[in-house]
C-alpha cells in the first residue's frame, strides 16, 4: 500500500458555508445565529449550531431550539460565485486538486517545498488568501492519508488548521468516537454503541470478520482499514463522478403518494438532465428514503439498456417507489433521494434507438435546450405546476 512518507494532502472545507456567504454579504448578520432556509434547514452558522441546530433539520424544530436565530432565504448564484472564487485560489496553490462538493477539496502539495514551503506554510498562506479574497473562514486538515485529512479538518473546525504527524497517526485516530469514520451513520453507530463501542480505537482492537460481523462485511471491511489508518487513494483530478444525484427534504409533515411522486418527478428531470448535459448515461436507479423515525431505506434496480432519457428512468424510479409504499405507509417520509450509477460516456455506448424512442430522446434534448436558454423553470411538467420545486443545490462541474 502506497502511503506518502510526509503529511502532503490538505483537506481544504470551508466553514457553515452558505450561512457563511449569507454574514459576509451582510454585516448585521454577523455573530448572530443564522438559519438559510425555512421549511427545512439548509446551512446553520456556528452560533445557531450552539443551540443544537443542524443541517436538515426541520424548520419548527430549529425555531424551538432558538427563537432568536434569523432565517434567510438560499442564494444559490451567490454560493456558487463563492465557490468559483475558492476553488480558484485552491488551483493556484496546487495543480493536483480534487473537489467534494462546491466547499470542500484535497490538494496534494507534494513537491512544493521547494517553491512553496512546508505544507503548514501552504495551508496557513491559502486560508489566509480565502479569507482576504473571498470573505470566507475556511478549516485545513493536513495528513498523510486523505481520510485522516478528512479527519482533521473536522476536528479543527471553525476556522482552524491541524496537522497530523505521521508518528502518531494513531494516538490522534484511536480516542476519536466511531462516528469520526467514513460509513459510521446513525444506524452503524448503534449497532456498535449496543457493543460498548464508541471509540476508534476500539473498532481497530477487533478483528475485521467481527466487524463484518456485526455491521456488515463491505462496512466492516471499511472500517477495519480505516481504523488503521490504511487508505492507499491519491488525490484524483478531473476524474469523472460514479454516480449522480439529487435529493431534497420533506419534512415531518405527513404527504400524500401525490406530493410524494411530484417530489420524484422533479428529482428525475433534474439528475435526467445533468446526466445529458455530461454526456453520460446510466444503467442503475437507486432510489433513497429517510423516515420518520430517521431509518433510511435503500432500493436500487438496473436497467436493461444504458440510457440518459428522462422517461425510462422516472418508469424505473416510479416502480421502486410503489414498492417501498408499505414502508412509507407504516414509518412515514422525510426525504426523497435519487442516484444514477453505472454510469458511462455516452460515446462509448451504443444507443440504437427504436424510431418511436428517437422522438423521446429529441424531445428530451430540445427541452434541455430551451431551459439552458431561458432557465429551469422555462418548461415544466403539468403535475409540478403550482408546486414548490425545491431548492436546486449548487454542483462541481462533472
Amino acid at each position: 500500500m502506497f502511503v506518502f512518507r510526509e503529511a502532503e494532502i490538505l483537506h481544504a472545507d470551508l466553514d457553515a458555508f452558505f450561512a457563511s456567504v449569507e454574514q459576509r454579504d451582510d454585516p448585521r448578520l454577523r455573530g448572530r445565529p443564522v438559519i438559510v432556509g425555512g421549511g427545512v434547514v439548509l446551512a446553520a452558522s456556528y452560533e445557531a449550531k450552539a443551540y443544537g441546530i443542524r443541517t436538515a433539520m426541520g424548520g419548527w424544530q430549529a425555531h424551538r431550539l432558538c427563537p432568536q436565530a434569523i432565517v434567510v432565504p438560499p442564494r444559490m448564484t451567490a454560493y456558487s460565485e463563492a465557490s468559483k472564487a475558492v476553488f480558484a485560489v485552491f488551483e493556484d496553490t496546487t495543480p493536483l486538486v480534487e473537489g467534494l462538493s462546491i466547499d470542500e477539496a484535497f490538494l496534494d502539495v507534494r513537491g512544493l517545498r521547494r517553491l512553496a514551503g512546508a505544507p503548514t506554510d501552504i495551508a496557513r498562506r491559502l486560508r489566509q488568501r480565502v479569507l482576504d479574497e473571498v470573505g470566507l473562514p475556511i478549516t485545513v486538515g493536513i495528513a498523510r492519508t486523505k481520510f485522516l485529512a478528512k479527519v482533521a479538518s473536522a476536528v479543527a473546525k471553525p476556522n482552524g488548521l491541524l496537522v497530523v504527524p505521521p508518528d502518531d497517526e494513531l494516538g490522534f485516530l484511536h480516542p476519536l468516537p466511531v462516528e469520526r469514520l467514513w460509513g459510521v451513520g446513525r444506524v452503524t453507530a448503534d449497532k456498535l454503541h449496543s457493543r460498548g463501542i464508541t471509540t476508534v480505537g476500539q473498532v481497530a482492537q477487533l478483528e475485521e470478520q467481527i466487524l463484518a460481523w456485526m455491521v456488515g462485511r463491505a462496512t466492516g471491511r471499511q472500517l477495519y482499514a480505516l481504523a488503521h489508518n490504511r487508505d492507499p487513494r491519491v488525490v484524483r483530478v478531473g476524474h469523472r463522478r460514479r454516480s449522480i444525484g439529487s435529493q431534497r427534504a420533506l419534512g415531518r409533515k405527513p404527504r400524500s403518494l401525490e406530493e410524494i411522486d411530484a417530489t420524484l418527478v422533479a428529482i428525475v428531470d433534474r439528475v435526467a438532465r445533468r446526466l445529458r448535459l455530461g454526456k453520460r448515461v446510466c444503467r442503475t436507479v437507486v432510489l433513497r428514503l429517510r423516515f420518520a423515525d430517521f431509518t433510511r431505506a435503500t432500493r436500487s434496480e438496473t436497467m436493461p439498456q444504458a440510457t440518459a432519457r428522462t422517461e425510462p428512468i422516472l418508469d424505473t424510479a416510479r416502480e421502486l417507489l410503489v414498492a417501498a409504499q408499505p414502508l412509507i405507509a407504516a414509518q412515514g417520509i422525510t426525504l426523497v433521494g435519487l442516484s444514477l450509477t453505472n454510469l458511462e460516456d455516452e460515446d462509448r455506448v451504443q444507443l440504437a434507438l427504436p424510431f418511436d424512442r428517437r422522438h423521446d430522446a429529441a424531445l428530451d434534448i430540445a427541452c434541455d435546450r430551451v431551459r439552458d436558454r431561458f432557465g429551469s423553470a422555462a418548461i415544466t411538467r403539468g403535475v409540478l405546476v403550482g408546486r414548490d420545486p425545491g431548492v436546486v443545490m449548487p454542483l462541481l462541474p462533472d
